[in-house]
């Protein structure tokens, strides 16, 4: 195989990359546009066939109409985008709340000595009773039971008791999350934290927190991604979410293009945060690799 002066051509620093080398590129280069040339060829096939199954199965016409009718995604679509902005505003503040209760659980859970075991005990009551229940049996739960209380002061709104009790069942998730990445810092970081004189709480926040926080950031993320979907389980207290916005339009004629509508806008929305979560995850073990992580 002869290489044109282009190939052979040496670099800033004087290297000249072998003829070995120039040719194994090659073959690396031309196997990499082969194998992505079979994917893309074998997902159109696949997508093909799916197509074919799916729009020539006997009931398929009656499917299109009732599940992806044009004219009633057009109608829906507003409406949900509306009901949606509550699905955000809990995302973001029952996420905040699920962090900062988690992390406190963590902590409760993961302190020593025999004069902090009521606060354990009780940290380790509350993780496993809420990751046993059901959300949607807790979501009842409170969403019915707190005003059957009939308490004075107490809200009675179904957002907010709905918020609450998603912030009860992701803060014991999320709990367990931070208390694996406390105690995944091995015990010399604490010890050698002591030595240099700083207290308990000291060496907790300024060496444990900090690299346990770091290695736990991808399950942290897909926690939250669980949490923007489970935000339209609020509809079943009355709240007027996306979810809700579709149940009402596809009562009026039982067509339920509006509930694909709503679950497309959720998929667009958790789409972006899943890759974001890829791509720190990916990150942080490339540092992990290179040694740039504790």
């Amino acid at each position: 195989m002869t290489y044109t002066q282009s190939d052979l051509a040496t670099t800033d620093d004087g290297y000249v990359p072998s003829a070995r080398r120039l040719e194994r590129e090659r073959f690396q280069r031309t196997r990499a546009r082969r194998a992505t040339a079979l994917a893309a060829l074998s997902t159109l096939v696949t997508g093909a066939v799916l197509f074919l199954v799916i729009t020539h199965s006997p009931g398929w016409p009656r499917t299109r109409a009732t599940f992806f009718s044009a004219e009633y995604a057009r109608m829906a679509l507003p409406k949900v985008l509306e009901g949606l902005l509550l699905n955000l505003k809990l995302l973001v503040v029952c996420g905040a709340a699920v962090l900062v209760i988690g992390l406190l659980l963590a902590i409760a859970r993961t302190l020593r000595g025999p004069v902090f075991f009521p606060l354990r005990a009780l940290a380790t009551a509350y993780t496993d009773f809420f990751r046993g229940l059901p959300l949607i049996i807790c979501l009842l739960m409170v969403v019915f039971g707190v005003p059957a209380l009939r308490l004075q002061g107490v809200t009675t709104d179904p957002v907010i008791l709905g918020g609450s009790a998603l912030v009860l069942t992701y803060s014991a998730y999320v709990a367990e999350v931070f208390r694996a990445g406390i105690e995944s810092v091995h015990p010399s970081q604490r010890a050698a934290a002591r030595s240099l004189g700083l207290s308990s709480g000291q060496a907790l926040r300024h060496v444990v927190l900090p690299q346990a926080v770091r290695r736990v950031v991808p399950p942290l993320l897909n926690d939250l991604v669980s949490l923007q979907k489970d935000t339209g389980l609020v509809s079943i207290a009355g709240a007027v979410d996306a979810v809700y916005a579709a149940q009402i339009i596809a009562g009026k004629d039982f067509n339920y293009t509006p509930y694909v509508v709503a679950g497309l806008v959720f998929v667009a929305l958790t789409i972006p945060m899943t890759r974001f979560t890829d791509w720190v995850t990916a990150r942080m073990d490339r540092r992990r690799a290179q040694g740039g992580t504790v």
